[in-house]
Formats: C-alpha cells, sequence, structure tokens
C-alpha cells in the first residue's frame, strides 16, 4: 500500500497531520506493509530565498486581519501542536521559499531517507527557528539525518531535483489538492486535512480491504 502526502515543511497543521497519521499507522495491522512518499507542495510558491518575512505579519496579510489576530492564529494552531507532542515556537519561525528544501527531501528519498528529512527539516523551523532556505543550513540539516554533508550543498548550488519538486506540484494540481497536508491511499482513497488519527486509521483500513479485494478476484 502506498500513502502520497502532500505537504510544505513550514505548514503548521502538515506537521501536526504527520503526527496524527503516525499515531493512525502505529495502530494500522498492516503498517508494515505501508510505503509513505513525501510529495513537494510550496505554500507560497513565489516567496523568495532571500526574503525573510515575519510570520505573524505574513498571516495577518494573508488573512485580512491585524497582528494580534495573527497571533491569536498562532497562539491557537501552538495548542494543537502541543495536543499531539510537538513544541511550537512560531514567534521565531523564519518564513521564507521552500522550494531549495523540497529539493533536499527528494535527495533523500533517492537515499531512502524521506521521513527522516521531512522530519527534521519541521522540527528545524517550527521548534528551532532554522531558515529552511538557507544552503548551509539544509546541507547541515541533511548532514545530521544521514545525508553527505558536502554532497548535499553541492547539490544545493545545481538544479538537481528541480523537476521532481515542480512534477509533484504538478500532480497536486491534476488531483485537485488546494490545501495541505492531503493525505492519498493507492490513488484511491484521498483526505484532505490534518485529519483525526481514527479518520486516517479507517482509511488505511478500508483501502487495505478493497485492495485485498481486488487481488482475490
Amino acid at each position: 500500500m502506498k500513502v502520497e502526502i502532500w505537504s510544505d515543511v513550514v505548514c503548521p497543521w502538515c506537521y501536526i497531520g504527520k503526527r496524527r497519521f503516525e499515531a493512525a499507522l502505529a495502530d494500522f495491522e498492516h503498517a508494515d506493509a505501508v510505503e509513505v512518499v513525501w510529495r513537494s507542495f510550496e505554500l507560497d510558491p513565489d516567496a523568495s530565498p532571500h526574503d525573510h518575512v515575519d510570520l505573524a505579519d505574513h498571516l495577518a496579510g494573508k488573512y485580512g486581519t491585524d497582528r494580534s489576530g495573527a497571533i491569536a492564529m498562532m497562539d491557537r494552531v501552538t495548542e494543537a501542536a502541543a495536543s499531539v507532542g510537538l513544541d511550537y515556537r512560531l514567534e521565531i519561525a523564519i518564513r521564507s521559499s521552500t522550494f531549495d528544501a523540497h529539493r533536499v527531501l527528494h535527495l533523500a528519498a533517492a537515499q531512502g531517507l524521506g521521513n527522516q528529512m521531512k522530519e527534521r527539516l519541521m522540527l528545524a523551523y517550527f521548534c528551532e527557528g532554522a531558515d529552511v532556505a538557507e544552503h548551509q543550513v539544509l546541507a547541515q540539516l541533511g548532514g545530521e539525518i544521514g545525508l553527505d554533508r558536502a554532497a548535499t550543498a553541492h547539490m544545493l548550488g545545481t538544479d538537481a531535483f528541480a523537476e521532481e519538486v515542480r512534477h509533484d506540484q504538478a500532480m497536486a494540481t491534476e488531483l485537485g489538492v488546494r490545501g495541505v497536508p492531503f493525505f492519498v491511499i493507492d490513488r484511491a482513497y484521498a483526505l484532505s486535512g490534518a485529519q483525526d488519527p481514527a479518520a486516517i486509521l479507517d482509511a488505511l483500513r478500508e483501502a487495505w480491504a478493497e485492495s485485498t479485494d481486488r487481488s482475490e478476484a
């Protein structure tokens, strides 16, 4: 069974959704047979890697509120994150382009380290205030999870894996993905948003049962 998850490393509900998916997978009877594939999705594809935007100001502009309203939104999502064991520090988050972070994710996935890279990038952004558009930071984070740091830095100086990122985004458009996280199970079932673990588990079991029925037919 293949589960494809479209998400962005600076999407707060994507990290929460990752934890809820992991909780569902832990209770799934056939978890060992599940292949998880992280797909690229940029919340702000026009963002520049050189322009750092204060998160509260960014949210205020995006949702048409003032700074205090944006901070209240950040507080609510921080509470939701805490409910799944995540310690968000959004007041130090550095918002910028995530295109190169997605390229590093594809590099890691090619070496069987996609899930580890996804986790490290999200932890760095949401909890450590790391600039995930900075090449040196990306190379360091990659080195921490087992990638060759020098090779990662070299890759970032090229356009390697750019087409893979764009391909994921094109697939998202074809599938009608308008928000993330977005889960696709065996290209037959889709779940949008950071669903509760019970809902994700139900979808996994239903998809498994249908796959088993097809194989036995």
